[in-house]
């Protein structure tokens, strides 16, 4: 009998420990979502060069300037990629 007696509080305990740990994945997805954007980058929040949170306005304006800049001929754009560096082999003399 002193078993089962003994069983009900660490149930009781386990089932309280179960909701509060859900209780705390749902908050903190809420937390995470917005504290993100107030991480320095060194920390591992977001680059400075990041695009904007989807659902913002800054977001839909972004995604306008960039199907523009798509839609645009690519010698116009004015984002010309790096040229590469020449390679040069170089001698050792003798």
């Amino acid at each position: 009998m002193l078993t089962i007696t003994r069983h009900i509080p660490v149930m009781t305990v386990l089932v309280l420990a179960a909701c509060a740990l859900g209780g705390c994945s749902s908050v903190n997805e809420k937390l995470s979502a917005g504290m993100a954007d107030y991480i320095p980058a060194w920390a591992g929040g977001l680059p400075a060069d990041a695009p904007p949170r989807q659902g913002t306005p800054e977001y839909d304006a972004f995604m306008k300037e960039r199907e523009r800049k798509r839609l645009m001929p690519a010698a116009e754009r004015g984002d010309d990629p790096k040229a590469a560096p020449a390679a040069t082999s170089q001698t050792a003399p003798r």
